[in-house]
């Protein structure tokens, strides 16, 4: 029982149990339950099949969870100042643009592929920070707070790029009503609500805007974080909602569902791969895209302020450190 209890207390816990259901997925989609298995993700519950629960619903709270964690270090932790803020940032625009052109180098030459430059741009959040977070003390709080941030910037991005590029449309009537209960939760912020109350009515609401808008629904998750309030007095007791918050979710996320989005998205089935298949044009596109092109632009971006003096090194960070967690987006 002992065991049980420092296993969920644990740093790593949440990204052992990521890569577990990732390879329950991946043998599931290759075994005689497939079909069960493929069928599942499509059965709907009310307006949404359960994959776009998952992916749409339950990751806007691991999206939260995230969001608690930036905050919490941009208030007291290894992101308090804005030039250690900027850093994440810039890495962020770099591993984006770098990933898009490299495979624009290897695939852009053939009309029909060109468009496939988006795929590669982003960081999958949820599996950086679950592999970061495996290596525990290992690991600098410095680095752990860039990828968190840079993973999260990156997503944003991506959000943005589909949205502009791949989406069928966005609804800005939505988007404005989105951002005017953002408006409200930034003004109860103000007004010193500490209950979870309105936060939680007020961000469902947010979630379901941003969800019909066309924009992807993790967002509302973000921007819900940045409004939690970091501290305050309820009746002559100093509280912090933003720590309760996150630890409230903690084991949702680490244990539900982290685990649930690994084991329904990594189940990838082999039954029609070929050897030719890995000689496509988009295939090597997006793989060079991914494996070259994100630590290049990553570590370069980093070098390059680090050396120019423009931003300091990551409290406690070599430049292995960095370079691993390049190649870990």
């Amino acid at each position: 029982m002992n065991h049980m209890k420092a296993f969920i207390q644990s740093e790593s816990s949440g990204g052992i149990m990521l890569l577990l259901a990732a390879i329950l997925g991946v043998i599931t989609a290759n075994s005689p339950l497939a079909e069960q298995y493929f069928a599942l993700m499509h059965v709907y519950w009310g307006p949404m099949d359960i994959l776009e629960w998952v992916n749409d619903g339950l990751m806007a709270l691991f999206f939260l969870y995230v969001g608690l964690e930036i905050k919490s270090e941009m208030i007291s932790g290894e992101l308090n100042t804005n030039s250690k803020r900027v850093l994440p940032l810039l890495a962020a625009f770099a591993g984006v643009v770098t990933p898009a052109l490299v495979y624009f180098l290897i695939a852009g030459s053939v009309p029909e592929y060109t468009h496939g430059w988006g795929i590669p741009t982003a960081t999958d959040i949820a599996f950086a920070i679950g592999v970061i977070m495996m290596l525990g003390k290992r690991v600098s709080q410095a680095m752990k707070a860039f990828l968190s941030a840079l993973a999260v910037i990156d997503d944003l991005i991506a959000i943005v790029v589909i949205a502009l590029f791949y989406g069928a449309g966005v609804n800005f009537m939505d988007l404005i009503a989105a951002a005017a209960v953002t408006g409200l939760l930034i003004y109860t912020n103000k007004q010193g609500y500490l209950r979870p109350l309105p936060y939680c009515v007020l961000g469902l609401v947010l979630w379901y805007l941003v969800l019909k808008s066309g924009v992807h629904a993790t967002i509302a998750g973000v921007v819900l974080a940045m409004t939690i309030p970091f501290k305050g007095k309820v009746i002559d007791k100093v509280v912090y909602p933003m720590e309760e918050w996150a630890h409230a979710l903690r084991n949702w996320v680490n244990f539900l569902i982290i685990p649930l989005f690994s084991f329904l998205n990594a189940g990838v089935s082999f039954a029609d791969f070929s050897i030719d298949n890995l000689f496509h044009p988009v295939i090597i596109g997006v793989s060079f895209g991914l494996i070259l092109g994100k630590q290049l632009g990553i570590f370069s971006a980093v070098y390059i302020l680090v050396q120019s003096k423009a931003i300091k090194m990551p409290t406690k960070t070599t430049w292995p450190e960095i370079y691993g967690t390049a190649i870990l987006c």
